[in-house]
């Protein structure tokens, strides 16, 4: 399941089948030919820096955005080979904080995870009051990765497949659904093996590819935050170029144990997934006066399972069946925006009214295209990244069992990665991340407690592994993404490091929740 952070808008140790050995574009060794390549592609990158100017009118950013360019390898290993454009987008640095004069400390450099995640809007953010201060003293930088918007595109499948509707999404699913389902993870994981160079699209290559960004913005060292799967780009950055780092900040952190990457992060995604769908029903059962949903969360449950079994009888406006219904539900584990809308649209189609429930749920046509690209790239460095199951009676037992105790996400979670056990390129041995005492500068990891996309024993096992780190918690929360949002506190902890280098004086810290959302009143 893909875990986006919040400004874009994955269950023990299992023993994987099949552990293929690690290609050649592997290795993270001092002397190998991608450590060479990629500082051969850094210095070409410095000397060429990005000519930065008016952006193109496909990626729909305002003035004072601009955007450039970045050239990297498609492989490291072969940096004279076939080279790739990256896009990059930039805000520069205000210089002002009120009445003030600010000085600039460089660039601030951002990644919204995914896989997938497109951060060329990440410059607008500066308009916010939360990032006027940040935004004053760095130039706020976005890009697309490899893979990603107009940055060597892939593209897995039509888009207009990808996007039909409406579809199913049974909690126990029957064998006749699964073998439909495996033929197509089948032609998904075909359809992906078209695209040339499919095997350098991983999260080392992210990595590398960050490091050529950052020299060729004039940086000698990095100062960079990553959310969601951004914050696992940013741990193996840390273990390959420690050197190169001057400020971190991991937002929602993906665990980044080797033996979690990514499967077993996926089954313990999806238990998390239950808990926040779990505080949903709880707050809209609270809230019974104005949603008539149920005055338990049992009650809530059984609401939405009343409207999903109608939309799979008969789909809202034709487009919106319990897949979609799944699909819109599912952003309520990630954001607790969405709980008011979600539950204005609940409550309007049990009453008989589905237009917010299709506003909100059914696909859009526009969006297609970039949602199939996200999916690919998703799908394509997952796959690439580790070693999978490849028997499908593993990825049933496990879902299985898995899904007796969390129905809500676990089985359409296993759909979404089942092109992983079917994948035609080589697969790495993920890294293992484990930075000395002294080896980095201190960095900051901030968690919601409650986070469901990126499970908060992923902060603690990076907290664990980035010798120095300090982590943040927003206790009794499950925001995923948190820098520069509604927790002032979270917020005053993410100024004081990014502007001053300053972290709290302990291993750990915490900051009570954000105030739960208002209930949107139903008509």
């Amino acid at each position: 399941m893909r875990a986006a952070s919040a400004l874009y808008a994955a269950a023990g140790s299992l023993v994987l089948s099949a552990l293929v050995a690690a290609p050649a574009g592997s290795a993270t060794g001092s002397t190998s030919p991608e450590t060479l390549g990629t500082e051969l592609a850094a210095r070409r990158a410095a000397a060429a820096s990005i000519d930065f100017g008016a952006c193109p009118a496909v990626e729909n950013l305002p003035d004072p955005v601009t955007c450039g360019t970045v050239t990297v390898p498609l492989d490291y290993a072969d940096p004279g080979g076939k080279q790739i454009k990256l896009t990059v987008s930039r805000v520069k640095a205000t210089g002002k904080r009120g009445g003030e004069k600010v000085a600039r400390q460089g660039s601030f450099v951002f990644n919204p995870g995914g896989p997938g995640g497109n951060g060329m809007y990440f410059p607008m953010v500066g308009m916010m009051p939360e990032w006027k201060n940040i935004g004053a003293a760095y130039d706020l930088v976005g890009y697309a990765p490899r893979g990603v918007g107009r940055s060597a595109p892939l593209s897995c499948q039509d888009p207009k497949q990808f996007a039909k509707a409406p579809t199913q999404s049974p909690t126990h699913p029957s064998p006749s659904y699964k073998k439909e389902r495996v033929a197509q993870a089948q032609s998904y994981a075909r359809g992906c093996a078209k695209n040339p160079g499919l095997a350098h699209y991983t999260t080392l290559d992210n990595a590398r590819d960050l490091d050529v960004l950052r020299a060729a913005l004039g940086e000698k060292k990095l100062t960079y935050m990553g959310a969601s799967y951004g914050t696992y780009i940013g741990a193996v950055y840390a273990e390959l170029f420690p050197s190169h780092v001057r400020r971190m900040v991991f937002d929602s952190a993906v665990n980044p144990d080797p033996d979690q990457i990514w499967y077993a992060n996926n089954l313990e995604q999806s238990a998390a997934f239950e808990r926040r769908w779990a505080d949903f029903r709880a707050w809209v059962a609270k809230h019974d006066d104005t949603y008539h949903l149920g005055t338990t969360p049992e009650e809530v449950l059984d609401s939405y399972e009343r409207a999903r079994a109608r939309l799979a009888h008969e789909p809202a406006g034709g487009k919106v069946g319990p897949g979609q219904l799944q699909a819109a539900f599912l952003q309520v584990g990630y954001y607790d925006d969405y709980w008011p809308m979600r539950a204005v649209a609940l409550s309007e189609y049990l009453k008989g009214n589905p237009k917010p429930l299709i506003q909100q749920a059914a696909p859009s046509p526009e969006a297609a295209a970039e949602n199939e690209n996200s999916n690919a790239v998703y799908t394509a460095v997952e796959c690439n990244d580790a070693a999978w199951p490849t028997d499908f009676r593993t990825w049933d037992r496990d879902n299985s069992r898995l899904a007796r105790t969390a129905p809500f996400e676990t089985w359409d979670n296993a759909w979404m990665n089942l092109p992983c056990a079917y994948w035609p390129a080589p697969r790495q041995r993920p890294v293992d991340v484990r930075t000395a005492p002294g080896a980095l500068p201190p960095t900051l990891i901030l968690a919601a407690e409650r986070d469901a996309a990126t499970p908060y024993t992923g902060a603690r096992e990076l907290n664990r592994r980035i010798a120095g780190s300090v982590l943040v918690t927003e206790r009794e929360a499950g925001t995923h993404g948190i820098a520069g949002g509604a927790n002032a506190c979270v917020n005053g902890h993410f100024d004081a490091y990014v502007l001053e280098g300053q972290v709290p004086m302990a291993a750990a810290a915490a900051c009570a929740p954000h105030a739960e959302p208002t209930p949107l009143g139903a008509e």
